[in-house]
This record gives C-alpha cells, structure tokens and sequence, in this order.
C-alpha cells in the first residue's frame, strides 16, 4: 500500500494484489429482494433458458445470484491490473478554491485504456462469453465510453464487437467512433437501416437522434437473430452492476488507510452502473453494521429518471424485445432531449438501483447541464483532470455539498466517483465557453405519452 503526498495533493494507492479477488453482490444485504424480472409474454418471473438466447449462462447465473461474493476469475484480474487498483485522491486543491472545511476525495476510472468504469464489466462479460464459445458481441453505446470499453475487451479476448451509437452522439463524438475502431470494433449510428427496428424508426422518424433504448433494440435483435453472437450490456443489469464493485471494494480500503469515513457517497446516474459501482460497497457496509452515510445518485434534470419518473414495470427498449423490469422508468418510448452527457440518456434507472432508493437506502437529486460544466471547469482548473460531461454532474453535487460544510462550518467527509476524463468530449466544453449548451428540460407532453404506454402488469 502506498500514501503519495506532495505540496498540494495526497494520493493513496492500492499494490496490485490488493485488486479484489470477489465481486460484492448487495443482493445478499438487502433487507427485501428485488421484485421478480417477467416475461413480456407470459407476464410470469423468468428463468435462466429465457435469456440464454443473448447472455452466456455465467453472467445468467450472476443475474440471479444471492452469494454476497462472486469470484473473479484470474485471467479477468490479470487484464484488470492494466489499470487496478485505481487511485483514489483528496482534493485538497479543490478544498481550497472552494474555502470549504470540508473533505473532498474521488476515486478516479478514467486510468483503464478506455478512460472510465466501464471495462470493469466488458472485460469481464467478453471472458465469459469467450469461454462459453460466442465469437461475436453486439452492444449499444449513448456518449460512447461503454462501447470503447467492450471494443476494447473484445480486442484482449478475440472477440469481433459491433456497436450502435445513439445518433446524436454518433454526430457530437467522431473520436470516440475512431477509438473503436482502432479496436477494431464497428460502429454503426443509431437508429439504422441494419436492423428491423432501425427501419421501422426511421420510416416514422427519419430525423429520430436515437436513444439508448433504440440501440438497445437494434443490438439485442442482432443478437437475437445470430446464434454466433451474444448481446452486452454496459449498465442496467444486476451482473453488470457487480462487476462495477471493485471500484467501491477498492474505496473502502483507501478511505481506511485516509483514516476517514465518508459521510456522504456520490455518483452520476443513467443506467446506474458507476454508481453502483462506487455505492454498493458502503451501502453493504451500512447494512450490516449500521455505519451511518447520506449516498446520492445525480441525474440530468433533461432525463430525470429518479426523481420524475414512475416505478414500474417496463421495457428496457424500445421495440419491447426485452424482459419487463421494475424500475423506475420515464417509459420505452421516451426519448430526451440531445444533451452533452450522452451516457446519461438512458430511460430506465438499473432494477437494483431503483429498488435500494425505494427501500430509502439513496437519495437522487437532477442537475442542468450548464452548472455542471461550471462545476467540471472547477475541479478542472483545481485538480487538472478534465472530467467526463456525465461525472461532472456528481461533481456539481460534490462541490454543492462542501459549499453546505462552508456555510454551516461543519467538516463532513464527501468520496464521489470520477467515472472517466473527458478528452473525447471537448467539443461539449467548447459548446459551454462559446456559451451555445442549453439548459433543457424533458418535454412534459412526451413524458406523459410515454408513461400512458407502460405495459400492464398484473399485482
């Protein structure tokens, strides 16, 4: 273990066997389980044949697990030690610039190659599904991170990796397409004419800036049709989220070695997939020993899942080739406005995430766009790393948080997860200085159509 402290900014480092040798499974603390996942046909709870068409069956079984511990086998940690343990810093800079007794420390994703969270998962579900004999993998991709991630992946384990983009970030982030490819994956912008329902979107839409759930459909259904070829997921689902803990398992043992406690726990939200990642761990640890912690999921106030949306069942796409999940949803059908935080667009908040913040365990809170590039300005202009445009929204509640510590002199603790740089969307930062972003909000009239369409679930 190490401690790296120079005049102006302390590091704690983790050696490489401190990389965690189990993912943790929240699902063996919660206090309820999770509501059931449907079949959209029957409306009966699924079994693990129902998804063997576009999942192997190792990431099936770890979507229906109750172990607290998952193993991580050694060949995914031999790749992880590219980049893991990640570091984990306290802002002191940023401390202060913003005259705060508050303490400000971020664990920092965006060392991994593809500078952010995500190949914590895709390294790990483009193994398994190596070793249960799939060649190829199709995805879907909103700012581009997930989908430079599993093409990544994919180029360690031999896999062949088609990505749909959603369109108006396909148009917004020409570098992230060309790191893709240089991959080696394919990336195709979202809806397209490949696939039926790309066709059938653009035939009713044909200006449509896509949506996650539009590229959802377009992969799922490749996968579906191609015995050879599995489908991947960056977020969302239960694996997924368990895969993304080894960054909350790592944060716990710096924040030990920091010898602090964190009193408030932050991470952006789309899908739910970094959050979870960072929060799951502390959330455990709250469950079973009763530390006391505010933990906060911040969503764009343009696509504001959390905090407007319903709990219901719903689709996870588009054309309803997914299972129904409970989850708090603005509907299939919704589809945002064309915001910088690409990643953030997602219409459905992952089934877990939404269930621990119906147990209470996690407050949300939504931020406009333009604060939080003043915020991600800030921290930049502090600490020197560019953050990501969906991590500077949990950065805006960071800074909100020791801006309360400053005015009622009370030195919390704040840990929010850095999930990636943002050297890929400096065209987002161009926008904001140039003064052309936009505070957008969800069209009302589209949320309520959407919402009207929800499927009808029996109690």
């Amino acid at each position: 273990m190490g401690v790296f402290t120079m005049s102006d900014s302390v590091k704690y480092l983790l050696p490489e066997d401190r990389i965690p040798r189990a993912w943790y499974n929240i699902a063996a603390d919660l206090p309820e389980p999770p509501p059931a996942v449907l079949h959209p046909g029957t409306g009966q709870p699924i079994g693990p044949a129902d998804l063997s068409a576009i999942f192997p069956m190792p990431l099936i079984l770890q979507e229906v697990a109750q172990d607290r511990e998952i193993e991580i086998p050694d060949p995914v940690r031999d790749v992880y030690k590219l980049w893991r343990p990640s570091p984990l810093y306290r802002a002191l800079r940023l401390e202060r610039a913003l005259d705060t007794p508050a303490r400000i420390f971020y664990k920092y994703e965006g060392v991994s190659p593809a500078g952010s969270h995500k190949p914590n998962t895709a390294v790990a579900q483009a193994y398994f599904n190596r070793e249960s004999g799939f060649t190829k993998l199709s995805t879907e991709t909103g700012a581009g991170q997930w989908g430079s991630s599993l093409a990544f992946a994919g180029s360690v384990f031999g896999l062949e990796v088609k990505v749909y983009m959603v369109k108006v970030s396909f148009q917004q982030k020409p570098y992230r397409r060309a790191l893709m490819e240089t991959y080696g994956a394919t990336c195709i912008p979202s809806p397209s004419e490949e696939t039926d329902c790309g066709r059938a979107i653009l035939a009713a839409t044909p200006d449509s800036p896509g949506s996650l759930g539009i590229a959802i459909s377009e992969a799922v259904e490749v996968a579906a049709k191609n015995p050879d070829t599995n489908y991947s997921l960056g977020s969302v689902l239960n694996h997924v989220l368990l895969h993304q803990t080894v960054i909350g398992l790592e944060a716990i043992e710096q924040m030990e070695m920091a010898g602090y406690w964190p009193d408030v726990v932050i991470g952006c939200a789309g899908g739910g997939s970094n959050f979870a990642g960072l929060a799951f761990p502390f959330i455990g640890r709250k469950l079973r020993e009763g530390t006391d912690m505010r933990i906060i999921a911040v969503e764009p106030s343009a696509c504001p899942t959390l905090t407007r949306g319903t709990y219901a069942y719903d689709f996870g796409d588009t054309a309803h080739l997914t299972p129904l999940v409970k989850m708090y949803t603005l509907g299939s059908q919704f589809v945002p406005p064309g915001f910088h935080a690409g990643g953030l667009r997602y219409h459905g908040m992952a089934p877990m995430v939404s269930h621990v913040k119906e147990l209470g365990l996690i407050e949300a809170r939504a931020v406009h766009q333009t604060p939080c590039f003043e915020a991600g300005v800030v921290f930049a202009r502090a600490e020197g790393i560019v953050p990501a445009p969906e991590t500077t929204h949990a950065i805006r509640v960071a800074i909100d948080e020791a801006l309360t510590c400053k005015a009622d002199g009370r030195a919390r603790t704040i840990l929010f997860n850095l999930s990636g740089h943002g050297h890929f969307d400096m065209q987002a930062y161009t926008d904001y200085f140039a003064g052309k972003l936009e505070d957008r909000d969800y069209d009302e009239a589209s949320l309520r159509d959407a919402l009207a369409a929800l499927p009808q679930v029996a109690a």
